[in-house]
C-alpha cells in the first residue's frame, strides 16, 4: 500500500487527536458503561446500550487513526519547498487569481484528511490543485470543478 502525504500540522492534529480518544474518550465511556450496567437488567438499559454503541465508535476511530498514522508519509513542506525549483508540489501555499471573477484566494495544497476549503487547504487529490501541481508562479492553468471551468493565475508560490 502507497504511504498518504501528510503535512507535520496533519499528522500533529491526528496525534492529538488519537490522544484525547484514548486518555478522555475512552475512559469516559468505560465509566459510562460501568455507570449503566449499575442499574440492573442490560435488556432494557437504554444508557448502557447507547455507551457501547458510542464506545464501538470511539474504538472505531482510534483504530482508523492509528491506521492513517500508520500509513502516512509525514511531509517537511520547507524541505520539499527547496528542492521543488519554485513549482507547485504538496505541502506549498498557492496565492491564485480567479480570471473570471478577479477573486484571489490562498490555497495550501494538503492530504486528504488535513483539507478544509473554509481555512484554505485544499486536498492534493482536488481538482483544482491537481491542475496546479507542476506549475509555477506566473502560469494561468484552466481547471474543470464540479461548478465548471475556472481559469486560475499563479500570483505567488510559498513553502511554509
Amino acid at each position: 500500500m502507497d504511504k498518504t502525504p501528510l503535512t507535520q500540522r496533519g499528522a500533529d492534529a491526528l496525534r492529538e487527536e488519537l490522544k484525547r480518544l484514548k486518555s478522555v474518550e475512552r475512559p469516559r465511556i468505560i465509566a459510562a458503561i460501568e455507570e449503566a450496567r449499575a442499574h440492573g437488567d442490560l435488556k432494557e438499559n437504554a444508557e448502557y446500550h447507547a455507551a457501547k454503541e458510542e464506545q464501538g465508535f470511539i474504538e472505531g476511530r482510534i483504530a482508523e487513526v492509528e491506521g492513517k498514522l500508520g500509513n502516512a508519509q509525514v511531509v517537511d513542506v520547507a524541505k520539499v519547498g527547496a528542492q521543488a525549483g519554485g513549482k507547485i508540489v504538496f505541502g506549498a501555499t498557492v496565492e491564485v487569481a480567479d480570471e473570471n471573477t478577479g477573486d484571489e484566494f490562498t490555497y495550501q495544497i494538503v492530504g486528504e484528511d488535513e483539507a478544509d476549503i473554509k481555512s484554505g487547504l485544499l486536498s492534493f487529490a482536488s481538482p483544482i490543485a491537481r491542475g496546479l501541481i507542476g506549475r509555477v508562479e506566473g502560469d494561468v492553468v484552466d481547471v474543470a470543478v464540479p461548478g465548471g471551468q475556472r481559469t486560475l493565475e499563479v500570483l505567488a508560490v510559498r513553502y511554509e
